[in-house]
């Protein structure tokens, strides 16, 4: 049973299998890439991983296939001090995988077969009920099944938790589900996805917001790379920028904020401060190479930025 303030993560574990190269292939183009790195990965674990680092008390519900990448998934998130006892092997699908290309100018693109995170449902969810209920913040993304990110949603929401969903990758969300959720973190491309509106500025991003929060979700913050994000609250809206540096890859970037983030909330920071805090570590991790080898731990924050 996790303590008021914990957060607990619902969502996917990969191992990441990462080739640098000079620019993305073209269909049928076969180029010879450089570093090639196998890493611990997948929203759901990158999300858990950078909760604890940036200080959290984190729990972490997902599946993993009973092979090699999921013996040393749960032995490194143990490391992390992250609680497993909602991870699960199961009995004959592989762990998830992700294949990953990174750029000379940090961008990426990455295929994920999903393996056991897909067995991840509602039911293999309703075992772990205790964990969903008494957390202080619930944070989610959509590498597993939508219907499981309802039923975790909708349990936590009941309980009066607060729900945070990073909607990706981009899809379709059920009507159902928005009413439940607390904040919402699309990057641009996943605010298009689904609202239908292209994010190109403030205005824009505003308008999307508004769509959102029409919708039910309470506030919304909507990433944008390296000028930060957009922040939609009651009382704000305004794009809270990010620090510049020197991006060599951006893999989770992403999963870094959205860490930060319920790392902040669960602490009580207010939206601006939260969102300063997980732009701050978001652009720390776009400083290093790899997923989670890149999240950096809150005391290099606090180092780099006060």
């Amino acid at each position: 049973m996790t303590k008021p303030g914990n957060i607990t993560v619902v969502g996917s574990a990969n191992t990441d299998m990462v080739i640098l190269a000079d620019h993305f292939p073209s269909p049928g183009e076969t180029i010879l890439g450089g570093k090639f790195l196998m890493n611990p990965g997948g929203k759901g674990a990158n999300q858990a991983v950078a909760a604890a680092r940036l200080g959290g008390n984190v729990t972490f519900i997902s599946r993993v296939g009973d092979d090699i990448f999921g013996q040393e998934t749960c032995q490194h998130l143990q490391k992390e001090g992250i609680d497993t006892q909602g991870l699960h092997k199961h009995p004959s699908l592989p762990s998830g995988v992700a294949l990953i290309t990174v750029d000379k100018n940090g961008e990426n693109t990455i295929v994920v077969a999903s393996g056991a995170n897909m067995s991840l449902t509602p039911d293999e969810l309703a075992r772990h009920l205790p964990l969903i209920q008494s957390c202080e913040i619930l944070l989610m993304q959509l590498e597993i099944p939508m219907e499981s990110v309802l039923f975790a949603a909708k349990s936590a929401f009941q309980q009066g938790k607060k729900v945070i969903l990073n909607p990706a990758p981009a899809a379709v969300l059920p009507m159902e589900l928005y009413p439940y959720v607390y904040a919402i973190t699309p990057n641009e491309t996943e605010t298009t996805q689904i609202t239908g509106i292209k994010v190109t500025d403030e205005t824009s991003a505003k308008k999307a917001a508004e769509k959102l929060i029409s919708l039910g979700v309470q506030n919304v913050v909507i990433t944008l790379g390296a000028a930060g994000a957009y922040l939609h609250s009651k009382d704000l809206h305004q794009i809270i920028p990010a620090p510049k540096v020197d991006a060599v890859d951006s893999t989770a970037a992403g999963d870094t904020f959205n860490g930060g983030l319920a790392v902040a909330l669960a602490e009580g920071m207010d939206w601006v401060t939260a969102v300063t805090f997980a732009n701050r570590a978001a652009a720390l991790s776009v400083t290093q190479m790899g997923a989670q080898a890149s999240i950096p731990l809150r005391q290099a924050v606090v180092e780099r930025y006060g």
